[in-house]
């Protein structure tokens, strides 16, 4: 005799309370609690395999029973398990010749009273192997639980604490690695892939859709709080912020009392994105039942137990603004759909298809028999069915629970070769199924199931799950769809983990437009952020950035400044590169003071021929006809020296500029002192009983030109040597321009040259004011003192200007200070004289000159 024994564990929170007729066959969906206020429900599976008498082994049953506190979606997972077993009984590779049946019964148990009650009935109706029990040799059962982590622990324990030494376990939920302990789970495998990386799966679908303000509720246990600190983690690293953090107490009577909080909590929260992580048979399954019955929506983000894809009977999606739900990735299950879609029920007299048939195919069940199914009918719609196919073939627990049963065939096929193969010829016995030789072909297992996946059941060998990511379409009259729009797989570098379709996304607002979930809006380009104080680093304020200081993508938290060669754009968000500027000859500003200086020069070279032309006529012979000539060419060096100032600027054009116009300047005033003073000496020798003749017939007033200049070349000297002018690049003046300008090297010797400069035009000034009333055949001072005037006022305007702008327009200002001042000497002096010469060439005579001489003697 060759018996194997499997066990099949489903814990969901009921959808529907129903009392339903016939209770003799049929059952009462409700809640339920233990002691301590815990939700607790759950059901069983017993298989049963028949070998056939043409191996050399004995026919017999592997028994699977169900103990369950009925929810629809809870027999959703027997399909897969029908599928899996007709699937190997038509396999004739895996176990040929070997036959799998089941059916089903039920079995109440709420706690863990509840579950040493089910073991001891269970060994007393099915022959469970008690650990004192030597009458016979046992037979290995194996026990299939799932998908909650308590009830699979419990029962584990419980194996372990009463040492039934035929019971392997093997569980189809979420990988939980208190149960990877193979001291304290020997026995035990785990048939999810480990969850590590869900965490970040759930970050970079929030950083996708720029959502980084989201709530988080879990339940307030170790599997919550270690999912916690990984989302922490991971929001830390991506600037992700976590609005609110519900954590739910698996105590029922304790959440009753805090219900309204944890409600008010989720209302009064600003974001439109809740992540949910916890078991769907507890308080938070409750809590968000209650959430959706409130009329709260929002974008769920969860994992695949909280999918809701069921009928309008069970549950309504209307309620839902949008649900994403992580799944590990796998292909879908072969065949499953058609199998589901094609079912016949009628083959099936367990009470599992029964209550399928009556709540979904109209059939009735007779009360006599319980198991009879009457008046189905063959057409019937299959709408929930065709709605479940697509979900169950994609299920995390449809696919492995559908693994964990070929894992199991393919252990025991491996056993039963080698036992035949070890067994004596022409010899015929039973053969045994000792749970630790399955357990030495379980644990080592490795096989291809028949999607073509690899299924490696070495649980030290466990590697990360890849995640398929989905979406819960949203129709009319309560109808959900589940559509996949991505993957993650954390394999793959970073940035290249998370792809999604997002034409497949349909949101259930009705348009395309992103949901956001975001504490602040974004700062653009162009603002940098200031966080709130007190507030969470995902919540703060926008400023602009400041001058000349740029931010070209979102959410700075610090702008960058320009480099010196380039400037803020108006948004400031790109640096452009600044344009060199200068005083050019091609600029309206440099043409116009290049015209002014040439027309002055060529005016003044103009008034020098005429004075060369007309040099033996009185006038000219009157104020010194030398002096006369050299200011007139020292001006017009001073308004050639100014071209100097225009065109881009160089090393020799800006000694050149300071120099030139420095010691031509000086030409000038001292020649207008010169002058001044000659007029005075003329005067005095003139005067009865001066004796100063050989001072006016010497010349000395000559010498004054080659004094003063000789002192202001000292002075250029000292400032070439000391520190002399250079280019410099004028960056901050003018936005958005470099400006080239010469810089003044030493500011002492460049104000001591000016100082030099105005104390010479001070004394000019001073002497020729001193010397306007001598008579009118000298009268040249009076002209002399306006020229000074003029030339001092221009000077002392040029300080205050020059020093308040910047830029070109800072040599603009000098150029034309150098222009009015020359211009004014010019025009003082010698117009007044052109005028004479050129108008009224009668009063250039001596015998006019003398007549108004005589005239103003004798009028005085």
């Amino acid at each position: 005799m060759l018996t194997l024994h499997f066990f099949f564990w489903l814990l969901n929170i009921p959808l529907l309370m129903s009392n339903l007729t016939h209770p003799k066959c049929f059952w009462r969906m409700k809640q339920n609690e233990d002691k301590h206020g815990d939700v607790v429900t759950g059901c069983v599976f017993y298989l049963i395999a028949v070998q056939s008498s043409e191996m050399q082994v004995d026919k017999e049953y592997f028994r699977f029973s169900l103990d369950v506190l009925i929810q629809t979606r809870n027999y959703q997972f027997a399909l897969p398990l029908a599928f899996a077993v007709e699937e190997i009984n038509r396999n004739l590779y895996l176990l040929p010749n070997v036959s799998l049946i089941f059916y089903l019964f039920t079995d109440n148990y709420h706690d863990k009273q509840a579950f040493q009650n089910f073991i001891y009935n269970a060994a007393k109706r099915h022959r469970l192997p008690l650990n004192y029990s030597c009458k016979h040799k046992t037979k290995c059962r194996v026990m299939i639980t799932g998908p909650m982590l308590a009830p699979s622990m419990s029962l584990a324990q419980l194996f372990e604490l009463y040492k039934y030494p035929q019971v392997l376990q093997l569980t189809y939920g979420p990988f939980h690695p208190i149960l990877s302990d193979r001291e304290q789970f020997p026995s035990l495998y785990q048939m999810a892939p480990k969850d590590t990386a869900l965490a970040l799966a759930i970050v970079s679908l929030m950083i996708h859709f720029n959502w980084n303000w989201v709530g988080l509720a879990i339940s307030d246990d170790d599997q919550g709080l270690q999912f916690l600190s990984d989302l922490r983690g991971e929001t830390e690293v991506q600037r992700v912020c976590l609005a609110f953090v519900i954590m739910i107490p698996v105590n029922m009577e304790l959440y009753m009392s805090r219900a309204e909080v944890y409600n008010n909590q989720i209302e009064t929260s600003s974001t439109n994105v809740v992540i949910i992580y916890g078991d769907t048979d507890s308080t938070l399954a409750v809590c968000f039942r209650m959430w959706v019955s409130r009329g709260i929506q929002r974008i769920w983000v969860t994992t695949s137990q909280w999918d809701v894809i069921t009928s309008k009977r069970d549950f309504t999606v209307d309620s839902f603004h949008g649900t994403f739900a992580f799944a590990h990735h796998h292909a879908e299950i072969s065949g499953l759909k058609n199998f589901v879609q094609t079912l016949n029920h009628s083959k099936y007299t367990d009470m599992f298809l029964a209550r399928l048939g009556w709540m979904y195919f109209s059939c009735e069940a007779s009360t006599s028999n319980c198991k009879t199914l009457e008046n189905c009918s063959l057409n019937v719609s299959l709408e929930w069915l065709m709605l479940q196919s697509f979900d169950m073939a994609f299920s995390d627990g449809g696919y492995d629970i559908y693994n964990a049963v070929y894992a199991m065939a393919h252990a025991l096929h491996e056993m039963l070769l080698q036992q035949e193969e070890n067994q004596p010829i022409n010899t015929v016995r039973a053969l045994d199924s000792d749970c630790s030789q399955l357990h030495r072909f379980l644990k080592n297992m490795y096989f291809i199931n028949p999607i073509g996946d690899v299924i490696n059941m070495n649980q030290k060998e466990k590697l990360q799950a890849e995640y398929s990511i989905f979406h819960i379409w949203s129709f009319l009259h309560g109808v959900g769809l589940k559509v996949r729009i991505g993957e993650f797989k954390p394999f793959f570098p970073h940035g290249q983990q998370l792809h999604l379709y997002e034409d497949m996304i349909a949101w259930a607002t009705g348009t395309r437009q992103m949901p956001s979930a975001v504490c602040s809006v974004d700062c653009h380009s162009g603002f940098r952020k200031i966080h709130q104080e007190g507030m969470a680093a995902c919540c703060f304020d926008c400023i602009p950035c400041p001058a000349n200081e740029i931010s070209n993508e979102t959410d700075m938290d610090q702008c960058m400044k320009c480099p010196e060669d380039q400037y803020a754009n108006a948004e400031q968000n790109h640096c452009l590169y600044k344009d060199v500027t200068f005083l050019a000859f091609d600029d309206l500003l440099g043409m116009t003071l290049s015209c002014m200086a040439l027309g002055l020069s060529a005016f003044t070279v103009l008034v020098l021929g005429i004075f060369v032309k007309h040099q033996h006529t009185p006038i000219v012979r009157a104020n010194n006809l030398t002096l006369s000539y050299i200011l007139l060419i020292s001006l017009i060096f001073c308004f050639l020296c100014s071209l100097l100032f225009i065109g881009h600027p160089n090393s020799v054009t800006c000694i050149l500029q300071q120099i030139t116009y420095g010691v031509s300047f000086t030409v000038a005033v001292s020649t207008v002192l010169a002058k001044t003073i000659t007029v005075v000496l003329a005067f005095k020798v003139t005067s009865p009983g001066r004796k100063m003749k050989w001072l006016l017939v010497s010349g000395a007033s000559t010498y004054i030109i080659p004094i003063c200049t000789i002192i202001q070349i000292i002075l250029c000297a000292i400032w070439l040597g000391a520190s002399p002018p250079s280019v410099d690049i004028d960056a901050h003046s003018e936005h958005g321009h470099i400006i080239i300008v010469c810089n003044k090297g030493s500011v002492t010797a460049f104000y001591s040259v000016l100082g030099y400069l105005g104390s010479l035009a001070l004394g000019s000034f001073t002497v020729a004011f001193l010397a306007r009333n001598l008579p009118d055949t000298f009268n040249e001072a009076k002209f002399l003192t306006f020229s000074m005037l003029l030339f001092c006022s221009v000077w002392v305007t040029f300080l205050p200007v020059y020093h308040s702008t910047k830029g070109k327009v800072m040599v603009a200002v000098e150029v034309f200070s150098i222009l009015a001042s020359s211009a004014g000497l010019l025009g003082c002096i010698f117009v007044p004289k052109c005028y004479i010469i050129l108008i009224k060439p009668e009063r250039n005579s001596l015998q006019k000159l003398r007549e108004k001489t005589f005239s103003k003697t004798h009028i005085s």
